[in-house]
């Protein structure tokens, strides 16, 4: 439900070669659906609907080319920004990776101020805000009440897989562990960009908070 598979449209795959062999790889590790979340930044990745649809055909024939079958849904990760919220204020239709589910991000440098606010209008306008990787951001590491929060206020939380191993450095790992503790996670995705994700999600772990995770996202009938 979270991944960048499309070629040559963000920071994930740089050509359509790559894309095959991500897609191959999570076969390979019992994946047989996508959703493809291509990002969407003012300032670095200006894709929108028109761009992603471009990149989606170009991905799935090259796909189809292979001999890959898989369905394959395209959505978007939207990092919260000037650009997002004009959206918002437009009502111009966001790209949700299944229902009126939208995944979003935020900035690694600090949570934007109208952050609720957002959340709060994503909701008024029947969306499902899902928060990317929450887990990530270091400066909630000590802040952990703004986080229970969010969650509270009917966040979905997805956590990436790889913040269960020590990927992303120790400190994310024991957020991750302690979202998993507190029954916080509620979507596990891979976040795939490139090779480097998908040989450490080839050498991941089972460890006692990732199964935890997993169970806490199975009781939710969440997937």
């Amino acid at each position: 439900m979270h991944s960048h598979i499309i070629p040559g449209i963000d920071d994930g795959a740089g050509d359509s070669e790559i894309s095959i062999k991500l897609v191959n790889g999570l076969i390979e590790l019992g994946y047989n659906e996508f959703t493809a979340t291509p990002h969407v930044m003012e300032d670095i990745w200006r894709n929108d609907k028109e761009s992603i649809a471009a990149g989606s055909e170009s991905l799935i024939s090259a796909l189809q080319d292979a001999g890959i079958q898989n369905k394959v849904n395209i959505a978007a990760e939207y990092l919260i920004d000037g650009n997002f919220e004009q959206l918002l204020k437009d009502k111009n239709p966001l790209l949700c990776i299944r229902d009126n589910w939208v995944l979003v991000e935020i900035s690694f440098i600090q949570p934007p101020m109208q952050l609720k606010e957002v959340f709060f209008e994503m909701q008024l306008q029947g969306y499902q805000p899902v928060f990317a990787h929450p887990e990530r951001y270091n400066f909630y590491h000590a802040q952990r009440k703004a986080l229970e929060e969010l969650h509270d206020a009917g966040l979905i939380f997805q956590a990436n897989l790889l913040s269960f191993s020590n990927y992303y450095g120790p400190h994310v790992r024991k957020a991750a562990e302690w979202m998993a503790e507190q029954g916080m996670i509620d979507l596990l995705g891979t976040d795939l960009h490139h090779e480097r994700h998908l040989a450490a999600l080839q050498d991941l772990k089972l460890t006692k908070s990732l199964s935890k995770a997993l169970e806490s996202a199975k009781e939710k009938h969440l997937r």
